[in-house]
């Protein structure tokens, strides 16, 4: 049987996955969890980088997710920040 990598990611499954985002964030780097509606998927941390926004609260991350949370919203789960 397959094991999950990590936490968040198990390379054998496509359900949940990793990816390089920009997460619109005005309170700051501190919560580890987002709702989809603030969050971008981009192609690549490159891509991500090139969108972010720091002075307009839009942060590069590589995140996990979408998954669905115990009170049905989508969630990404933060992996790490790239700016």
């Amino acid at each position: 049987m397959p094991q999950a990598t990590s936490l968040f990611t198990d390379v054998e499954s496509r359900v949940v996955g990793t990816s390089a985002v920009v997460i619109y964030s005005p309170s700051g780097k501190n919560r580890k969890r987002f709702p989809e509606g603030v969050v971008e998927v981009y192609a690549s941390e490159a891509a991500a980088l090139a969108h972010a926004d720091p002075a307009k609260n839009r942060h590069a991350a590589i995140a996990s997710g979408p998954s669905r949370s115990s009170e049905g919203f989508k969630l990404f789960y933060l992996v790490r920040w790239l700016d």
